[in-house]
């Protein structure tokens, strides 16, 4: 039977933050860990907890979470951290949004709870690519967070190729060149389980800057569309 969503979960040694993430899918829901070569027994654990674990041997953000989208059969595809830093049970209202036709892509913007969760040299970056994104695009996103949710059909068909870093700006930029209707609502962000393999110090973060400003700089592929924070059109 097939699942009503599929939810991409890339993981790289998340053992520890695994039973948590799992627990909070969305019943009738699928969760799709993708193993990016863990050391740690992640895919193991992944399996025993009823998820189905997609290997991808190839490492990078982008490969894991396109290796995800690729391995997905349900209509709309979310994708969340595997690291206990975003509740996927958020997802439910970005979901029905998709689903209404009100969005074509809907993203979460993190809202830090507690010391800890989200480092000052991470939100300088995400700021300024935030701001080239919106000289960019015209879209006035605060965040490029990785909670978000769209109809896999249209997600294969942006034709994304970053594999690092940039994959999930790469998917707004694409969404905004093909005139989608792109939202953002604000979720909780908690300190994540374990270290971050990319915005846990200054050098992972400038690589992240670094990848994500290569998909700047790509030209753009159709119209640009301008929406406010909420998706209304400006």
């Amino acid at each position: 039977m097939s699942a009503d969503v599929d939810v991409v979960l890339p993981c790289l040694n998340e053992a520890d933050a695994l039973p948590w993430v799992l627990r909070r899918i969305p019943a009738g829901w699928r969760a799709l860990v993708v193993d990016n070569g863990s050391t740690d027994g992640s895919a193991e654990i992944a399996r025993e907890l009823g998820a189905t674990v997609v290997p991808e041997s190839r490492r990078g953000f982008g490969a894991a979470c396109h290796a995800g989208l690729t391995a997905a059969t349900a209509d709309i595809v979310c994708f969340c951290d595997c690291d206990a830093s975003l509740d996927p049970g958020l997802l439910v209202p970005f979901v029905a949004e998709v689903r209404a036709g009100a969005a074509d892509l809907v993203l979460g913007r993190r809202r830090p709870q507690g010391r800890g969760a989200w480092p000052a040299h991470a939100r300088a970056g995400n700021l300024a690519l935030s701001r080239m994104l919106r000289r960019r695009t015209g879209l006035r996103l605060r965040d490029l967070g990785p909670l978000r949710a769209a109809r896999r059909e249209e997600l294969l068909g942006l034709g994304l190729t970053d594999r690092r870093s940039g994959y999930p700006l790469q998917m707004v930029v694409r969404a905004a060149d093909a005139g989608w209707r792109v939202t953002e609502h604000d979720v909780p962000y908690l300190p994540r389980t374990g270290a971050s393999k990319v915005t846990g110090t200054w050098r992972g973060t400038w690589q992240a800057v670094r990848d994500m400003s290569r998909v700047l700089a790509e030209p753009p592929t159709a119209r640009p569309l301008t929406t406010t924070r909420e998706g209304t059109p400006s």
